[in-house]
């Protein structure tokens, strides 16, 4: 009997795994990261060739390599398992925070803590602002197929309820491109600052004048456009910046966040429309002239992200999916490796981005910011010495915010949100904006 099955199984496996690393490299990905999948191409070759030598092989042997293949699944399955209760454990860590937080945030400033979800505070604004609205971001389409059109903005001219880490929720007006900014700051002939980020670049969580955009507009009394958007990693920036880039800018602020942009770039490296900026460098979606269409394709998904109804489904199906593909497990064996390839692809999108300055007679500045788990727990700093040796190569200048600001703080942990995770408060936005005004100035 495992003589019979035991070769055919691992036969039609790799048979199944080869064309599936094939489709998946040169069908849906047309060859363009087909670098990407080769380890997937040996991996099945491999398995094909030793399923064709097991015919060759002794029943016993069989039943030692059965019971060997099996005992190494269940072992990555329960390792798999592991990582997935790990991450549920840090989730009801967090939550068992709020309290906490609550307690903290009435006793510093006589308050309550709005403990109401996003959509409770759409619903309730809904009736005295016809154009409130949450943020679709450009995150959000990198699970979305939208006939090989990718928005890079929110939804214009409206009211948005961000996020809530301090004990109120932040709302700011978004322009006329969906970004967070005064949409008089676009009318100006000379724009001092051009900022490019994630939510932390965004300034999230904190309501104007205490985001960075607000606070170097005060420093300086000049012109400050902010394209951050909270979820953005580098590849969405570096499009972002192509697309909505205004005349006769003097300096481009690139704000990278260490906890999670190598991360993020992962994601975005396999969106097909975001791969083209990086080999078509007259490639466009002409986004500034299309609000109308980015507008209404966010507007058809707002409900979906109100209710939360289909997203959670979403979410519970594509956790299954990572699960049965031993995701977790597969990142943690192979991090080491794919964050270096991650920085490689850095390396080009901060020279294209150089270059883009360049043609454009703007400085770039690359502003270093530290995560959370660097004052509360062991770091390393293998990815941070990695990616300054690229910016330094580059000629770009590196303002270490670390050094600028949080290692001169007796707790760095007060610069987050009751010290706890999160993004920066507002005297840790305040003190990184002059930090860097005066590294510039």
């Amino acid at each position: 009997m495992i003589r019979k099955y035991f070769s055919t199984f691992f036969l039609l496996l790799s048979i199944i795994f080869l064309f599936y690393t094939f489709y998946k490299s040169e069908i849906y990905w047309n060859g363009e990261i087909r670098y990407y999948y080769y380890k997937y191409y040996i991996f099945s070759i491999l398995l094909f060739l030793l399923s064709l030598i097991s015919y060759l092989l002794d029943e016993k042997i069989k039943i030692y390599l059965s019971i060997f293949f099996f005992s190494i699944i269940f072992a990555l399955y329960c390792f798999e398992g592991y990582l997935t209760i790990k991450e549920i454990q840090k989730k009801l860590l967090k939550n068992g925070l709020i309290d906490f937080k609550e307690q903290t945030y009435k006793e510093k400033t006589g308050n309550e803590y709005d403990k109401r979800s996003k959509s409770k505070v759409y619903n309730d604004l809904k009736d005295e602002f016809n154009d409130i609205v949450v943020p679709i971001t450009p995150k959000y389409f990198l699970y979305e197929n939208v006939d090989d059109f990718f928005p890079l903005s929110n939804i214009s001219n409206s009211k948005t309820v961000y996020c809530n880490e301090n004990g109120y929720y932040q709302i700011y007006n978004t322009d006329r491109y969906g970004f967070n900014n005064p949409d008089s700051e676009w009318d100006n002939e000379v724009i001092e600052f051009l900022i490019i980020g994630d939510s932390f670049g965004e300034g999230a969580c904190v309501n104007s004048p205490n985001d960075i955009a607000s606070i170097l507009r005060r420093l300086t009394n000049k012109a400050i456009i902010n394209l951050s958007i909270g979820g953005n990693g580098p590849l969405i920036e570096y499009a972002t910046l192509r697309e909505y880039f205004p005349n006769n800018v003097k300096n481009i602020l690139w704000f990278y966040y260490e906890g999670n942009d190598l991360t993020d770039l992962d994601r975005e490296l396999k969106n097909k429309v975001l791969h083209k900026y990086l080999t078509n460098l007259s490639f466009s979606q002409n986004l500034i002239n299309n609000q109308k269409k980015v507008d209404e394709i966010k507007k058809l998904f707002l409900k979906r992200e109100i209710a939360n109804i289909k997203k959670d489904k979403e979410k519970l199906s594509f956790k299954v999916l990572q699960f049965f593909k031993i995701y977790k497990t597969r990142v943690s064996i192979f991090k080491k490796n794919e964050t270096k390839s991650k920085i490689d692809e850095l390396r080009n999108i901060l020279e294209l981005s150089m270059r883009f300055a360049k043609k454009n007679d703007a400085k770039i500045y690359f502003i270093y910011l530290p995560e959370y788990s660097r004052y509360n727990s062991k770091y390393k700093q293998n990815e941070y010495k990695d990616i300054k040796i690229i910016v330094d190569d580059l000629g770009i200048k590196f303002i270490d915010i670390h050094k600028l600001v949080f290692e001169k703080e007796k707790d760095p942990l007060n610069l987050f949100p009751f010290g706890l995770p999160g993004h920066y408060n507002k005297d840790g936005y305040e003190k990184i904006s002059k930090s860097v005004y005066k590294f510039i100035d």
